[in-house]
């Protein structure tokens, strides 16, 4: 091989270890979106294994964390949101504590890493759980799934709950699994709520009768809970859902 032949040679490899590299780049770049589930509802519902599966301390990667769980014993309500984690408890009928913490257990949790979300204005239409669900499960057939969503804006009215159940309790129905529990009316309040959304995890993350599992915060992070009941303010809320 003459001098030019092998210069030529050397600059062909050169471009293929290039183009090699860019395209590896790429390809780790693609965001992994892929909703985790630890435990299971109906263990803790009719197996009463009420005891933490997962110590949210221990997820690896916070950055940019949604999900959403109880905590371990049935003692309150866990979200996490872009990274940073809200545990709420019971104080009375009418008075809850919310705090920022990762230093907690919970029997099952749902979670996925979102690094880009496609924003939306949420149809006026669309006000209540039952049409949420209907409309995400219709606005999403091709889309990966299960999957997490986030709404943000004005509620007219909603209702949350915490979990309660007393020490000791055992538990081997979503009835004894309830006692406790302790709900909460909002009115006129400005919120984000993170949810999730499967056709086949029923019993698994979201309870039988339904596609969804939400929990909600207020802006100011003075409440928080399982979402039970909404009336969403027409013309006030955006939809987000994860960019694949």
């Amino acid at each position: 091989m003459n001098f030019r032949n092998f210069i030529s040679a050397i600059a062909v490899y050169a471009i293929v270890i290039l183009s090699v590299g860019c395209t590896t780049t790429i390809e780790q770049s693609q965001p992994d979106t892929t909703v985790q589930v630890v435990g299971a509802m109906r263990n803790v519902m009719r197996k009463g294994e009420l005891q933490g599966t997962i110590a949210l301390d221990t997820i690896s990667n916070k950055k940019q964390l949604y999900g959403l769980g109880p905590v371990e014993y049935l003692t309150g309500e866990l979200l996490v949101i872009d990274g940073k984690s809200y545990k709420s408890t019971v104080v009375s009928e009418t008075e809850m504590h919310v705090e920022e913490t990762f230093d907690v257990k919970a029997p099952f949790f749902v979670y996925a890493n979102v690094p880009n979300w496609k924003e939306q204005q949420l149809p006026d239409s669309i006000r209540t759980i039952k049409q949420l669900e209907a409309y995400l499960d219709q606005a999403t057939k091709q889309a990966k799934r299960p999957f997490a969503f986030r709404l943000q804006g004005i509620i007219d009215s909603a209702q949350i709950h915490i979990v309660n159940l007393p020490k000791g309790t055992q538990v081997s129905s979503p009835g004894e699994a309830h006692q406790g529990m302790t709900n909460y009316s909002l009115q006129s309040q400005d919120v984000e709520i993170v949810g999730f959304f499967s056709t086949e995890h029923k019993a698994v993350f979201t309870h039988h009768d339904t596609f969804l599992h939400m929990h909600l915060i207020t802006k100011d992070k003075k409440q928080m809970g399982h979402l039970d009941d909404l009336n969403l303010r027409p013309g006030t809320v955006k939809l987000y859902l994860p960019v694949e």
